[in-house]
């Protein structure tokens, strides 16, 4: 049997080495094989990134070779997918190849599209690559007062971020003297502050006990650089003196091109994670279409069921388990508290008090992260 992963971050990651300690012995035996193909031989903890913004870690802590994060017996090549032919059993490759196979499984992630809306990414900052983060960083550290408007577009990777973002910019400010010549203003697309209301009804006392202002029902249209204004399709608008965006994600461009999903979401059946119209095709991550957080808690709780999924329909002929929509999402709530969010399809979040102790067992996952990609934790 030939498994193919199609993407080396956090849920492929995962999945291939789960995968390889369950079929340990087929793999010996070459009843079995799994096959890697990544755009990159390096593999990034993407959280890291806000941390980076924020000038509290450097980018060469976010990276490890993709390599070395592998059980042995998995076949790892940097060749990215161009083709998917789900039909045929086979995928064709940047580099000319083509991969057959009897089970694929596609986790290419997500990405910012700060571009589809006019003047966006040429007037605000964000947290979501490597150079974002250091001109964010750059930027926060030059400023000097007035007023911060964070804008949020959906959907989003990592559901915390534009909570997060706001709580940390306010401590960063405080630390650097200026909180007094500093207001914040939060707009987010829905009627209520976070998609998920426990969180919204959280975010909405943690805010008025910092004075910052807020605007639901707003999504961002266009900003004017010159005037230094965001504009909603609402009709409202939001001055700003530094805009923070949480731009909205699309899925790679690769799955548009060939017609997996709309958006770049491909279709999948929410508990076993099957896309819509194959029985031998996967998707996991921020790769689904299912309305659930966009987050790496999410790659690793899909992994795991889908891993045990694969490993008995090799062994046994069937699967054997579903994935429950189990998330697990740190919130920092400024630079020494934090609290969670843990929450699955019947079962909403409840998040706590900030604590200092969530928050520096959140700065020990900064560093177990590397066990957990290897599925060790």
């Amino acid at each position: 049997m030939k498994i193919l992963i199609i993407g080396g971050g956090m849920g492929g990651t995962i999945l291939a080495n789960n995968l390889a300690r369950r079929l340990k012995s087929e793999l010996k035996s070459g009843k079995a094989s799994i096959t890697m193909l990544s755009a990159s031989d390096k593999h990034m903890y993407q959280p890291g990134l806000l941390y980076v913004a924020l000038g509290r870690m450097t980018p060469d802590e976010l990276y490890r070779d993709q390599a070395s994060l592998l059980e042995p017996g998995i076949e790892f090549m940097v060749d990215p997918v161009t083709e998917f032919n789900l039909g045929a059993n086979q995928v064709k490759t940047k580099g000319g190849k083509t991969h057959a196979y009897d089970y694929v499984v596609i986790a290419t992630g997500s990405r910012p599209v700060a571009e589809d809306i006019p003047g966006l990414a040429e007037n605000s900052i964000n947290v979501y690559t490597e150079q974002a983060a250091l001109t964010f960083f750059k930027t926060i550290s030059e400023f000097q007062g007035g007023r911060v408007v964070v804008a949020v577009g959906v959907p989003h990777k990592c559901p915390m971020i534009p909570p997060e973002i706001t709580f940390c910019l306010y401590d960063y400010f405080k630390d650097r003297g200026i909180l007094d010549k500093v207001s914040f203003h939060y707009t987010y697309p829905i009627g209520r502050l976070h998609s998920l209301e426990p969180v919204s009804n959280w975010m909405q006392g943690e805010f008025s006990s910092r004075g910052i202002t807020t605007e639901t029902l707003f999504n961002i249209k266009e900003v004017d650089g010159d005037n230094k204004t965001v504009y909603s399709e609402e009709g409202s608008k939001a001055e700003f003196d530094l805009l923070v965006a949480v731009p909205a994600h699309k899925g790679m461009a690769v799955i548009e091109q060939n017609d997996l999903g709309k958006g770049g979401w491909i279709p999948v059946d929410r508990n076993r994670l099957s896309i819509d119209g194959y029985t031998n095709a996967y998707a996991l991550g921020d790769t689904t279409n299912i309305p659930i957080s966009k987050a790496g808690s999410t790659a690793h709780f899909e992994a795991e069921a889908l891993a045990e999924n694969l490993a008995s329909i090799i062994k046994i002929g069937a699967p054997v388990r579903d994935y429950d929509g189990k998330v697990f999402c740190f919130i920092e709530a400024g630079k020494d508290r934090a609290t969670y969010a843990m929450f699955n399809y019947n079962n909403p979040p409840d998040p706590k008090p900030p604590t200092k102790s969530i928050h520096w067992f959140k700065m020990a996952y900064n560093q177990l992260y590397w066990s957990s990609a290897r599925g060790l934790l």
